[in-house]
């Protein structure tokens, strides 16, 4: 059956980059999220194995957004993602919970490694 990632990133290109990047590590089941709504309703509907959040979500902000699905379940495993120059947001990411982030322009073999560290937990 295989591992499910949810992707959360209002910019669908780059859910498109990072599901290339996925597909490419031989990871294919993946649900999406364009807005802070649909990322916690997508979270109860689906219960992925690993989220992809990025932190400037319409709506609701990545923190706000990281905090609810930690409420949902808290052994969420969540990566942010984040644009250069958001070094104090990634900083407040990760004390709220998050496992990790990865910062955007990524490598494939990169999101494909963090992935892999993730998922063996």
């Amino acid at each position: 059956m295989g591992y499910l990632i949810m992707v959360a990133d209002d910019a669908l290109f780059m859910r498109n980059i990072i599901k290339k990047a996925l597909a490419e590590g031989g990871y294919n089941r993946i649900v999406e999220a364009a807005n802070g709504l649909e990322v916690v309703e997508c979270y109860r509907e689906h219960r992925p194995d690993l989220v992809f959040l990025d932190i400037t979500m319409p709506g609701r902000g990545g923190l706000d957004i990281l905090v609810d699905l930690l409420a949902e379940d808290e052994n969420a495993k969540i990566i942010m993602c984040s644009a250069m120059g958001q070094e104090s947001v990634i900083l407040q990411a990760v004390q709220k919970g998050a496992l990790d982030f990865i910062t955007k322009p990524f490598r494939a073999a990169d999101l494909i490694k963090m992935v892999e560290t993730y998922l063996k937990q």
